[in-house]
C-alpha cells in the first residue's frame, strides 16, 4: 500500500539549517536506491513545496528560483510518483472536516488525509504528526521511524536526496 511523504520531508532537505534535515536527506537517499519503495506524493505536496521553496528566506521561504524549483520536482517524480486526484477530493475533504474539528492551517492536512483515504493509504511520512495524528485512520511516521518499522532500507546509498 502506498505511503504519503509530507511537504515538509522535501522542505528539510533543502535547508541544512534545519532540525530533521539529515534524516529527510537520508530517507530520499534511502527511496532513490530502492526502486519498489512504496512512497508516493501529490498535487498539493509538489504545490506547497514549489510555495515554500519559491519564497524569499527572509519571508520564511527556500529563495529557490522557479527554474531550480522546477528541476527539483522533476528530479524528485522520476523517483517518487505523483498520483492523480482522485475527483471525489473537495467531498471527501468535507466530510472530513465536518467530522473532525478542523481550523486554519490544518484544513490543508484535512485534503491530505481526504487524499490518502481515497487511495486507501493509512500512513503519512511527515515532520508534523500533531497535526495529522487527530484524524481517524491516520498513522504518522517520521523518517527515522519509517526507517527503523523497516518501511525502507536502513543504508542509503548514494544518489541525489
Amino acid at each position: 500500500m502506498p505511503i504519503l511523504i509530507d511537504t515538509n520531508i522535501l522542505v528539510r532537505t533543502r535547508d541544512a539549517n534545519t532540525p530533521g534535515h539529515a534524516e529527510c536527506v537520508a530517507l530520499l537517499l534511502a527511496v532513490h536506491n530502492r526502486p519498489s519503495h512504496p512512497f508516493v506524493v501529490c498535487a498539493q505536496v509538489l504545490i506547497e513545496f514549489w510555495a515554500v521553496a519559491t519564497r524569499p528566506e527572509a519571508a520564511n521561504g527556500l529563495g529557490m528560483t522557479p527554474d531550480e524549483t522546477a528541476t527539483r520536482l522533476d528530479d524528485l517524480t522520476r523517483v517518487i510518483p505523483c498520483l492523480p486526484e482522485p475527483p471525489d477530493i473537495a467531498t471527501r475533504w468535507r466530510e472530513i472536516v465536518r467530522q473532525t474539528p478542523v481550523e486554519g492551517k490544518v484544513a490543508h492536512d484535512a485534503r491530505l488525509v481526504a487524499f490518502m483515504r481515497a487511495y486507501g493509504m493509512a500512513r503519512i511520512i511527515t515532520l508534523n504528526p500533531r497535526h495529522l495524528a487527530r484524524f481517524p485512520g491516520v498513522t504518522c511516521h517520521s523518517p527515522a521511524e519509517a526507517t527503523a518499522l523497516g518501511l525502507i532500507d536502513s543504508e542509503a546509498g548514494t544518489g541525489p536526496p
